[in-house]
């Protein structure tokens, strides 16, 4: 298990990640991790006493990766910007969860099917994620219909959620 003691910083600008707030993971235990790519990868473990678990990791250039500290994890945690957090993790290289429903019906549209194919897997991720947390059989059947209608018109996650929020 690695550890390390932290600031939680926030970016003020950085493209997409403009806003979030961060923790830098310190360079020698990237370099112990021995990645066999620079993408983004998966931990568990905890903060403070905050467990966690597939909590992803991304990539900010020059080998440099940074854990992102979601609002859900900053009020668990009681925490804002420039307070100090210990941070003790593993790789998590458990399975994510996956709708099958989703995949079966995607199986039905190959040109939506390609198109969720060509997304990375923490993208699929929040998609089946979405499908999967429907308590009903209604409500699933529509956040698949919802998903395929987004991969026909090329939509990330974040793009159809503030889509269906118009409606």
């Amino acid at each position: 298990m690695f550890s390390f003691k932290t600031t939680i910083q926030k970016f003020s600008s950085k493209g997409e990640k403009t806003g979030w707030t961060y923790v830098h993971i310190p360079e020698d235990i990237i370099l112990k991790l021995k990645l066999k790519n620079k993408k983004e990868f998966r931990i568990k473990g905890s903060m403070d006493d905050v467990k966690f678990e597939r909590l992803a990791t991304y990539p900010i250039g020059d080998g440099h990766f940074i854990i992102a500290l979601n609002a859900d994890l900053r009020k668990k945690l009681g925490k804002k910007e420039g307070a100090m957090l210990s941070v003790k993790f593993d790789l998590d290289k458990s399975e994510a969860l996956k709708s099958q429903e989703l995949l079966d019906c995607l199986a039905q549209e190959p040109e939506a099917e390609k198109q969720f194919q060509s997304l990375l897997l923490s993208r699929q991720n929040y998609f089946h994620r979405y499908v999967y947390t429907a308590k009903g059989a209604d409500t699933r059947a529509g956040r698949i219909v919802n998903v395929i209608n987004a991969m026909y018109k090329k939509m990330d996650f974040g793009e159809m959620v503030r889509g269906l929020k118009k409606k």
